[in-house]
């Protein structure tokens, strides 16, 4: 046994005698409750000489003969309280100094002061201890260090971190100003299937699950899209849904297998009304949040004031040397950018379709060079098969894409409501996934059987609530901003 672990086993000895003598003084160990009169934000706020009764995680304890101070955290901060031997008597004093640790819950009750230091402190009259932690906080100084043991015991994280703690509590705040957001614009919040014959909507690989009651197999949805849009078709004229996805895919900074988006539908909008609704909300959670419309992200200065536009098929264009609408064979293409030294054959012959072939190179040599916030536009048909063609030009899409520090924030555009296109549209994916395409749209015949009974115009975007939450609070990696990352 290492000393470590022989030191740990002491602790777990010592804490669990201090609990046998706090159930033999009070009769229970871990109390049912406690009536508080504030919490600790609250009582920051409050005027001296004001009787509180505050409770939460001791995180210090510092004592000096009569008398003691320590502090008490909740997720809103930490107060400083104060005992003495004189105020709370002989007997109680010493059993707080020989029974409470770093880690145990208590409530305290007494007047608020401020020290000669100038500290905001509360002069304990009495206390309660409302529960024993058996197991110590990390060392204070040094807290959680390694980021898989922050990730996996998170709650530990919280407690000794408070860069996690605040960007956490900043992105389950966001996440209520975003439904707050959208309430307000007219958006009624829905809930659609998780389990989905069909995972559609996206061009991502399903997880797979089985049902055993219906002996079925069922796939995780990968996107709300198309039961949202069912939802339009209902008469529902504004709908979202704040959506766990899940995609069997690779994970990178930005990229989890489980993650949190926003979805919303809009009858009777297009794209460009959209675009002007989604920078609406992305300036307003993160002027909100920041309070400043210039934020800094991973030491990146950004500028939200303002946003460009970029025209998708001429930047591709430009990068080509040619007009990518011309192409119809992904081979012709591929072919071609082997030739011009841009790619070797081995890193593209596994691209199946016009469509990853043309993403590939896109999120290769364009999208990580644009930092400040660009809306991209005007997209091939081939690239998304649930948007609407432009009526100037069929070979392009009404759609856009919202760009920051090199990543992708939300899609958004004019659905595809011809059922007609529809159903050629997944015809064309059900070639690609018989051709070997394994992230192709999954065909959904309820879905265009839906639209055939009549849709009316709409427009939809997908926002990305981690990849947002990540730059608005300025964290490195998607699960800085998921509580309970999923770990193997």
């Amino acid at each position: 046994m290492s000393e470590n672990e022989t030191m740990s086993t002491n602790e777990l000895t010592a804490r669990l005698q201090k609990a046998e003598n706090i159930r033999a003084r009070d009769g229970v160990v871990w109390k049912d409750k406690f009536d508080r009169t504030h919490t600790i934000a609250d009582a920051r706020e409050l005027p001296d000489d004001t009787d509180v009764r505050l409770c939460g995680r001791v995180t210090a304890l510092r004592w000096m003969g009569k008398l003691m101070f320590g502090r008490i955290y909740d997720i809103n901060g930490e107060i400083q309280f104060s005992m003495s031997r004189e105020e709370l008597g002989e007997e109680n004093y010493k059993f707080m100094k020989a029974n409470v640790d770093l880690g145990d819950f208590i409530g305290i009750t007494g007047k608020l002061y401020h020290t000669t230091a100038g500290e905001l402190t509360v002069r304990v009259a009495n206390y309660e201890i409302l529960a024993k932690a058996l197991r110590p906080l990390p060392e204070k100084f040094h807290g959680l260090t390694d980021m898989e043991t922050r990730y996996r015991q998170r709650y530990l994280d919280i407690v000794s971190n408070p860069e996690s703690r605040n960007a956490l509590l900043g992105r389950f705040k966001m996440t209520q100003h975003l439904r707050e957001f959208m309430n307000s614009h007219g958006f009624l919040e829905i809930e659609t299937p998780i389990m989905q014959n069909i995972a559609s909507g996206a061009a991502a690989r399903p997880f797979t699950t089985h049902h055993n009651a219906l002996n079925a197999d069922f796939q995780l949805r990968i996107s709300p899209e198309l039961f949202l849009k069912m939802a339009i078709g209902a008469g529902f004229d504004r709908v979202y849904e704040v959506a766990k996805d899940f995609r069997n895919e690779g994970m990178d900074a930005m990229h989890l297998q489980e993650f949190t988006m926003i979805e919303w539908y809009a009858a009777y909008w297009d794209y460009k009304r959209n675009i002007d609704f989604t920078w609406q909300m992305v300036q307003e959670l993160i002027k909100r949040a920041r309070g400043t419309l210039q934020i800094e992200f991973q030491g990146t200065k950004l500028d939200f004031s303002k946003y460009d536009m970029m025209d998708y098929t001429a930047k591709m264009n430009e990068l080509f040397g040619c007009n990518i609408l011309d192409f119809e064979d992904v081979d012709v293409l591929r072919q071609k950018l082997v030739d011009m030294g841009m790619f070797p054959m081995s890193e593209l012959e596994d691209l199946k379709s016009l469509a990853t072939l043309v993403d590939y190179v896109y999120k290769r040599k364009i999208r990580n060079q644009i930092v400040q916030p660009t809306f991209l536009y005007n997209y091939p048909t081939y690239m998304v098969p649930l948007a609407r063609h432009n009526d100037e030009d069929d070979r392009r899409l009404d759609m856009y894409q919202l760009l920051v520090a090199g990543g992708e924030l939300c899609k958004g555009y004019s659905e595809l409501v011809n059922p007609i296109q529809q159903a050629k549209a997944f015809e064309d994916q059900a070639k690609s996934i018989e051709g070997g395409e394994e992230e192709a749209f999954n065909p959904d015949n309820d879905f265009v059987r839906a639209m055939e009974h009549g849709f009316p115009p709409i427009s939809g975007v997908g926002m990305g609530i981690d990849r947002l939450a990540m730059i608005v609070f300025d964290q490195p990696t998607a699960r800085d901003v998921i509580l309970f990352p999923i770990m193997k």
